[in-house]
């Protein structure tokens, strides 16, 4: 099905009833039967609307809806007091999208917790066939994976540069190592972008132009690797913890996850599965880690980029693989992908940016 168009469909809507109380929408496993090594989290995130005009929509990402070897996502409580909400689902994005609408003269408010138990994540990339869930993936999933999309192509300047990088790789984890090295060496964080950036890797290779942040470096490596046969997906999601691992530009200082979007990649090896990676927070530890503009030779930065091809550290929570999202009830085009909080009036979409406006706050409470 079009990405574009599902969640305009009517059948790809799941169970999701009006509701204007708290109610847990779905549950998976027992959070008190997590094995060891697993760490559990609520994230909630409170949505106002300040001005609103006519009929207003609020629109919120839930976590993953599917177990992955690196999250389980236990429940999605909402409560949209004075409005009606619903969740619908997407099976092959792992979409999870709350939709709430509030009648002219309501105040909109809307509010999503999400309970999720996490574990670092990491592939032996030195002992083929041991990747977790090799054999589980269909046929389907790889071809959904292999797509372009708006501004994910996969032919033309994306094809090219891709051959070019992977000159002389005959395996698929070679042409992945490759393609991962290359953005890495070839790009840049670029702090003026506002949130994660757009995405558009044509424009980024026409016009020379290699800056940009998660969503625009890693969505480099999921169409490059696209474009060479590997399946590849973007994980958008949030950052919720510090990092253990000594990076204080990759973690929160504090409970406060409201501007810690950000968004992750995975690829698939067929002697492996999902192999994670992540070249732009090698190139967020160059532009932020202390003392900052670190080269790509400093010993840190040389350690960020070993670990971030086939790992990531969990203090961090998946939403969606969704791009060129419909927004159910907008007249406003598809959201390039859908990681930040959405808003629309009768005078149009909100800047999910604008404080003025829309007032938006995500915290976060470790259970245990």
């Amino acid at each position: 099905m079009d990405r574009r168009t599902f969640l305009q469909s009517t059948g790809a809507v799941c169970a999701g009833l009006a509701l204007t109380r708290s109610l847990p929408v779905f549950v998976f496993a027992d959070p008190t039967q997590i094995d060891a090594g697993w760490r559990t989290f609520e994230v909630t995130a409170r949505v106002e609307v300040l001005k609103p005009s006519g009929v207003t929509h609020i629109w919120l990402p839930a976590a993953l809806i599917r177990d992955t070897p690196f999250q389980r996502t236990h429940s999605n409580h909402f409560n949209a007091e004075g409005g009606t909400a619903k969740l619908t689902k997407d099976k092959p994005s792992a979409l999870g999208l709350l939709s709430a609408t509030y009648p002219a003269k309501a105040k909109p408010v809307l509010t999503l917790a999400s309970n999720v138990s996490l574990r670092n994540y990491s592939v032996d990339l030195s002992a083929p066939g041991k990747g977790p869930r090799v054999s589980r993936v269909s046929k389907e999933e790889l071809d959904y994976f292999l797509q372009p999309t708006r501004y994910v192509p996969t032919d033309g300047i994306v094809k090219e540069t891709a051959v070019k990088a992977t000159t002389g790789a005959t395996t698929d984890l070679e042409k992945a190592r490759a393609i991962y090295d290359w953005v890495v060496d070839n790009t840049f964080r670029d702090p003026k972008v506002r949130g994660c950036g757009r995405g558009d890797i044509r424009a980024m290779l026409e016009t020379g132009d290699m800056g940009g942040k998660c969503a625009d470096l890693n969505a480099l490596y999921v169409g490059l690797a696209r474009s060479v046969g590997l399946p590849a997906r973007h994980v958008y999601g949030l950052r919720i913890a510090k990092s253990d691992l000594g990076y204080k530009s990759l973690g929160l200082a504090t409970d406060k996850a409201t501007k810690a979007q950000h968004c992750r990649s995975e690829v698939y090896l067929r002697e492996y599965g999902w192999v994670p990676v992540d070249p732009a927070d090698v190139r967020k530890v160059v532009l932020e880690e202390p003392p900052g503009n670190r080269p790509l030779s400093d010993e840190m930065v040389s350690k960020a980029r070993k670990r971030l091809f086939g790992s990531w550290e969990m203090n961090w929570m998946a939403y969606n693989y969704a791009h060129d999202v419909a927004l159910p009830r907008s007249a406003k085009p598809p959201l390039i992908y859908f990681m930040y909080p959405q808003a629309e009036t009768a005078e149009g979409r909100v800047d999910p940016f604008d404080p003025d406006n829309f007032k938006y706050e995500i915290t976060v409470k470790e259970i245990s």
